[in-house]
């Protein structure tokens, strides 16, 4: 296939799934339900949702102007944008638009193509977590974005951070490190745990829970 053809988007039919599920659910949440803090905590559940309509449709120039006006820091200029369009837009709006882009095959300059994939299983997650919800991620989802974000430096290569311990799957034909004391759960958990979020811990086991543990508090030290 001529590379101008090759799809962007890896499993697209998986991310837009995805997408229209998180659509479904964000549609029943309150009106005091987007005010509240994301596990992202420069985002509120309502800026988060603001990110995810960009992903498929933000470009290299735009993304470039944002950075500059955030001297350079691109954490920043991403929330900064988020909080532009979460104050311009209705959540029904931007639910709205992240439905009628579920299956575009696009993503954000310089991603790879499962990161939209790891994008949105992720940023479900937090934004159900704070509001005490649980969305199971399904693992023939869930395992091709873990996969991808092990070794990621983008994520801080995980494989790494980790060392030491093992990691088991208890739902998927995964698993991690060859010895050292084990983490077992699903591969939903595992991935939260992988991109830096404490919330992963709670659906975790084994031994080495409390190392994994200690190891997401140095990052965020």
């Amino acid at each position: 296939m001529p590379a101008s053809r090759r799809p962007r988007v890896a499993l697209l039919a998986h991310v837009a799934a995805e997408r229209h599920d998180l659509c479904d659910y964000l549609e029943t949440l309150d009106d005091r339900d987007w005010q509240v803090r994301s596990l992202c905590p420069a985002w509120t559940v309502h800026d988060l949702l603001a990110h995810l309509t960009l992903s498929h449709r933000q470009t290299l120039r735009a993304t470039l102007a944002h950075v500059v006006l955030a001297r350079g820091d691109l954490d920043r200029a991403e929330a900064e944008w988020a909080h532009e369009l979460s104050a311009e837009h209705s959540p029904a709006e931007l639910i709205a638009l992240l439905r009628e882009t579920a299956a575009v095959d696009h993503r954000v300059p310089l991603s790879g193509p499962l990161d939209p994939l790891t994008d949105v299983l992720v940023h479900g997650q937090d934004i159900a977590r704070p509001l005490g919800h649980r969305r199971e991620m399904r693992p023939d989802r869930a395992l091709p974005a873990l996969r991808h974000v092990w070794s990621n430096g983008f994520y801080g290569r995980p494989g790494k951070r980790f060392a030491g311990l093992r990691m088991v799957a208890t739902d998927a034909d995964w698993s991690a490190g060859t010895d050292g004391p084990e983490v077992r759960g699903a591969v939903g958990d595992l991935l939260l745990l992988a991109t830096g979020r404490a919330a992963g811990l709670d659906g975790l086991s084994g031994p080495g829970v409390g190392a994994a543990a200690g190891v997401l508090q140095l990052t965020d030290a």
